[in-house]
């Protein structure tokens, strides 16, 4: 079994993620990300969601997913070159001196930006791949990390391939 990346294009209405999601559960899929926005078409979102399963597993999902209303187009966008990215806020400790000046070059190396100062903390954004983020979180966990979030996994195909024109 290995993650698959899914991008979903949809309808933007009411009820569309609850109903795509649900169908994840009722097959017993844990949804290892999810993402959702607007994209390039007015009135649509993408939906890109990364979860483990067999390649046959993962195809019957697909099948089922093309059949709720309001899914336009349903991609497996693992087996394709594509570029996919998270973006995650990591609040640090931070004591003035050392510390500080230490995270700052932690930061930098992970080209990690700095965007809160408080009195004993830091947050920092960085924009990578799981593997970037889960690196930089484990060097800052020295420090202090005071909270962790991230965002789903987006991606998009390089090239000229568009995920409305995949299979």
């Amino acid at each position: 079994m290995k993650p698959h990346t899914l991008s979903i294009l949809v309808e933007n209405k009411s009820g569309v993620l609850s109903r795509v999601t649900g169908l994840f559960s009722r097959r017993g899929f844990n949804i290892e990300s999810l993402a959702v926005g607007p994209c390039e078409e007015p009135g649509m979102s993408r939906i890109t969601i990364v979860v483990i399963g067999d390649d046959e597993k993962i195809e019957q999902v697909m099948k089922q997913l093309n059949k709720l209303i309001d899914i336009i187009k349903v991609s497996d966008l693992t087996e394709n070159e594509r570029v996919e990215r998270e973006l995650a806020l990591i609040k640090v400790t931070a004591e003035p001196g050392t510390s500080r000046a230490e995270i700052m070059q932690v930061a930098s190396i992970f080209r990690a930006q700095i965007v809160d100062v408080g009195a004993k903390t830091l947050i920092l954004q960085v924009i990578g791949d799981t593997e970037k983020i889960d690196a930089l979180e484990k060097l800052l966990r020295q420090y202090g990390v005071k909270e962790f979030v991230r965002t789903g996994k987006v991606g998009i195909l390089r090239g000229s391939k568009t995920v409305t024109s995949l299979k």
